[in-house]
């Protein structure tokens, strides 16, 4: 046992090593605020030791916020805006100029007289400037539509989180659902229409093929081999000729309006097939969004009350 005056000399030793600890962490202090006077507000804050600071995966970095970001993107209405835009592009700009060709075909070999294809013309010309509409609408269209696939991904991913439906919201999602199936079932038309002229052309094609074969060639029988595109119904009766016949439709089927306009009708049609493609796509993505927004508007309700 030691003395009790030992003891307290020994206390008082480590008090006083305290204070001059204390005292020359103060001069250090004061030291730095008269070198850097905007300091002196600062408040000075234990460094952490290693075992406090926080591990680097703890907190959320690049790769993650690019993770959670790309966990957001509406991946369907994606595919399905790039693959309506693309489709609608062929189907319009292929058939604008393959129309300009058909007319172009008619008034030099099946209907030298204006008048019997005046109102073809201008049937044509009104398609045309309805391709241009659709065009147009489509564009703004397929827009919105990523714009609420954006939405709506955004309300199916938070469906745990503080993201709240309204009855507005879901409303405009039903109008969606409904506007894309209406649009889908008139594009199964436009995509049957398209097929229309690539028929006819295709039979004058083959028609031409037959006379260049070399059973036919050379033989009396070819001029007896005729086209009369008076049977579809695109000019009247009485349009003359009307029919073509032999070399001289084997001379159209070589123009350069006949192989262009076939093939841009090939063309607009599967356009118009892919378009009906990306409305489909869209169909089920829209249905599905809005209904798990109203499956998630009922559990919000429920959970009210």
């Amino acid at each position: 046992m030691k003395p009790a005056m030992e003891t307290a000399a020994e206390e008082n030793t480590e008090q006083s090593q305290e204070r001059k600890v204390n005292s020359r962490a103060e001069m250090e202090i004061g030291r730095y605020h008269w070198m850097y006077p905007g300091s002196k507000n600062h408040q000075y804050r234990p460094v952490p030791t290693l075992g406090d600071r926080a591990g680097p995966l703890s907190s959320p970095g690049c790769f993650e916020c690019c993770i959670k970001c790309l966990g957001g993107v509406p991946y369907a209405s994606l595919v399905a805006t790039i693959l309506c835009f693309s489709g609608v592009a062929l189907f319009c700009g292929c058939g604008h100029v393959a129309l300009a060709g058909t007319v172009a075909i008619l008034e030099q070999h099946f209907s030298t007289n204006t008048n019997d294809h005046a109102l073809l013309s201008e049937v044509i010309q009104l398609m045309q400037y309805v391709i241009y509409g659709i065009a147009s609408f489509f564009f703004l269209y397929g827009i919105i539509l990523l714009a609420e696939g954006f939405y709506t991904t955004s309300a199916v991913k938070e469906l745990h989180g503080e993201f709240k439906t309204t009855a507005c919201g879901r409303c405009i999602s039903g109008m969606f659902v409904f506007l894309t199936y209406v649009l889908g079932v008139a594009w199964l038309g436009v995509f049957g229409f398209s097929a229309v002229p690539v028929f006819m052309f295709y039979n004058i094609w083959s028609t031409c093929e037959v006379i260049k074969s070399p059973q036919t060639n050379g033989t009396s029988g070819v001029e007896q081999i005729c086209v009369d595109v008076r049977q579809y119904g695109i000019i009247p009766w009485n349009a003359f000729p009307g029919k073509i016949c032999g070399s001289a439709l084997e001379n159209i089927c070589n123009t350069n309006e006949f192989y262009m306009s076939y093939h841009l009708f090939i063309v607009a049609c599967a356009g118009a097939g892919a378009t009906v493609i990306a409305l489909l796509i869209y169909m089920m993505a829209t249905t599905y969004n809005y209904a798990v927004l109203k499956f998630k508007s009922r559990e919000d309700c429920c959970t009210k009350f």
